[in-house]
């Protein structure tokens, strides 16, 4: 059927086709199944949305981000078709009855993900039957090469090209913004490509978006890198292993991070961006992703996959018991981020040692610095002023928005009801209190946490504020807080 493009300006985060109910009825095609559209010599598959009233029968409207991804404009025709679910559907089904998948199974998995020929239901069932049934050393292989070689690449002149990744689900743990301006001030280049938060309530990609503009396409990226020998991007923007940035957001909508898609999301992303060296952060405890045996586990895994791909890389543990730095939210943790590199008292100690732990271990992997000798020369790095000297340069080459870092409107403080001494802050609730305030969309929104373990406590001390920049949501997270212990205090 033969349609004509009309724009409605509706941005969808993925490729969607909005079609008119009459249309779909021809078709012979419903919300959410696919629908093939030709143009200009080539075929595109996308998920179809029905719509009544905005269309004509000869109309159809498509994402804007699909729009721009196919050059596509209002007034072109497209071909429209119903497109039959793709081969790589028995390939999921496989997997969620528990069996092991070939290297072709999962690349053509990983193929129709990466051209959105699979629906967000059947990327789900995907991840589910991971989740479920794990994958072999073998599979993890096939879908680290899947992931990596359905996407683009980008090369460096330079051999030395560092990286550094956490595992993540620490509330606040902002360490990256740190690491990466202390070692790009010594001569590392660095060209860090993050991902968005997951599970946690904010990701490093959505805490530097509210200081700076973290989308570019690879020619933007290099120059911002060739100007202050590092960035702090979106990785989401370049088209590294696109797939893995449709898996993550199936994950963020189910929770589920699946140690399979974890270890090929890092290790792909990695090599899609051309690293060389690289330093992974396993943060392991009671209320983490992992506990220590799980890290060492998971370790002996990066090791290994590392290995295979020719990485080098270092891989260490870090105590993730709570959250660690004071901020919980986009905007909160750019706040904690900023103390450290301005050196303002007070500010997150934590955040500081860790920060300076892992810049030391880059240091020394890459033979900057003698065994043992790293932390010292990272710590001289950020007292002098040469790292926030640096991260204001990596900020003005990617574009540094106007204004200050503003908090929700609506904020509550929460006090004890005893004098004691901090037992625990439940990292799991605090990333969860912080989604159910807004984080990360509402980059204002989050808490600010007064205590941490072992600290004490007297009746009525502020224990947190939580920000909202909606009175019902900060609602919902004071009734959250009614009936969950963030904080367990022993009196």
């Amino acid at each position: 059927m033969r349609l004509k493009i009309k724009k409605l300006s509706l941005g969808a985060g993925r490729p969607v086709a909005f079609i008119d109910d009459k249309v779909a009825k021809k078709l012979r095609v419903h919300a959410g199944e696919r629908i093939e559209l030709v143009f200009d010599g080539r075929k595109e598959v996308s998920i179809v949305d029905v719509v009544q009233g905005l269309l004509r029968t000869d109309e159809i409207s498509i994402s804007d981000e699909f729009m721009e991804d196919a050059n596509l404009k209002p007034g072109d025709y497209v071909e429209a078709s119903l497109s039959l679910p793709p081969k790589s559907t028995a390939h999921i089904a496989k997997k969620l009855a528990g069996h092991s998948l070939s290297r072709e199974e999962i690349f053509a998995i990983v193929s129709d993900i990466s051209n959105n020929s699979l629906t967000e239901a059947e990327v789900a069932y995907f991840v589910s039957g991971n989740y479920e049934h794990g994958m072999s050393f073998e599979e993890t292989i096939y879908l680290t090469e899947a992931m990596w070689k359905t996407g683009k690449t980008l090369h460096w002149h330079s051999p030395e090209i560092v990286d550094k990744h956490s595992i993540g689900g620490i509330a606040g743990n902002r360490t990256t913004p740190i690491v990466v301006s202390i070692c790009a001030s010594l001569g590392i280049i660095m060209p860090k490509t993050s991902s968005r938060a997951i599970t946690s309530a904010s990701g490093t990609a959505d805490v530097i978006e509210t200081i700076a503009k973290v989308d570019f396409s690879s020619s933007e990226l290099k120059r911002v890198v060739k100007k202050a020998g590092a960035c702090l991007a979106w990785g989401g923007a370049l088209g590294l292993s696109p797939a893995d940035d449709k898996l993550i957001r199936v994950e963020r909508l189910l929770n589920l991070d699946p140690e399979s898609q974890l270890l090929a999301s890092i290790i792909s992303k990695k090599l899609a961006a051309g690293s060389k060296y690289v330093l992974i952060d396993i943060p392991y405890g009671k209320n983490a992703k992992v506990s220590l045996d799980e890290a060492k586990k998971l370790k002996e895994k990066f090791i290994k996959i590392c290995k295979h791909f020719k990485l080098k890389v270092k891989v260490v543990l870090t105590p993730g018991t709570e959250p660690i730095g004071n901020g919980i939210g986009p905007v909160l943790e750019m706040k904690d981020v900023l103390r450290v590199l301005k050196r303002d008292s007070p500010h997150p100690e934590d955040l500081e040692k860790k920060s300076l732990f892992l810049a030391g271990e880059i240091l020394e992997l890459v033979g900057r610095a003698k065994k043992g000798r790293g932390e010292k020369m990272a710590r001289e790095a950020l007292y002098s002023g040469k790292a926030y000297k640096k991260f204001n340069q990596i900020i003005n080459a990617q574009g540094r928005k106007p204004g200050e870092l503003k908090l929700g409107r609506y904020s509550r403080q929460i006090k004890s009801s005893v004098s004691g001494k901090v037992k625990e802050v439940n990292n799991k609730m605090a990333n969860h209190l912080g989604r159910i305030l807004g984080c990360p969309i509402d980059e204002s929104s989050g808490i600010y946490l007064y205590k941490h373990t072992n600290d004490k406590v007297s009746k009525n001390d502020t224990l947190m504020t939580l920000y909202a920049e909606s009175q019902k949501k900060l609602e919902e997270a004071l009734s959250y807080c009614k009936e969950n212990k963030i904080f367990t205090i022993q009196e």
